[in-house]
């Protein structure tokens, strides 16, 4: 809750900073966004469940489907970006660094399901989480969306 969140929050946000550099707008454009949308739902869809239901097999294949699906995403992604924009080392660190923390999570996760039942997390915590995500990785995204949008126009 106090790791892997805000550590996903923030690679989010200097990726997008990275793409916003490389003007994804005028290259790649408005596809690759789409992706990332794509990719942002995939994550986000791992941490809802993560903080709504207990630790547990369930869980477990919850978060793996996602991280799967993730994987797949990242890589039809990088199929279609590549030939259309430089990706700079740093920009595929960033990318690395956002991939592990869905297995950072995963195994994370099966330790807890060896312990005890947890509580929920608190309904301030998931409001400060959720407004986090929608100032440092939606709006942003939503930013990148609009010059895409504005450059095909």
């Amino acid at each position: 809750m106090y790791g892997v969140v805000p550590l996903w929050i923030g690679p989010g946000l200097v990726d997008w900073a990275c793409h916003r550099r490389t003007s994804i707008e005028r290259t790649s454009g408005w596809r690759e966004n789409a992706f990332h949308w794509l990719l942002l739902a995939e994550g986000g869809a791992a941490l809802v469940a993560t903080a709504l239901l207990e630790a547990g097999a369930a869980l477990l294949l919850v978060v793996l489907g996602a991280f799967l699906a993730h994987e797949l995403t990242t890589y039809v992604e990088l199929r279609y970006t590549a030939p259309r924009r430089e990706i700079r080392p740093f920009e595929q660190m960033v990318h690395s660094f956002m991939e592990l923390l869905p297995l950072a999570l995963l195994g994370l996760l099966a330790v807890l399901a060896a312990a005890p039942a947890r509580e929920p997390w608190p309904p301030v915590y998931l409001a400060g989480a959720a407004a986090a995500v929608g100032v440092f990785n939606l709006l942003p995204m939503a930013e990148e969306s609009w010059r895409c949008v504005r450059a095909r126009m």
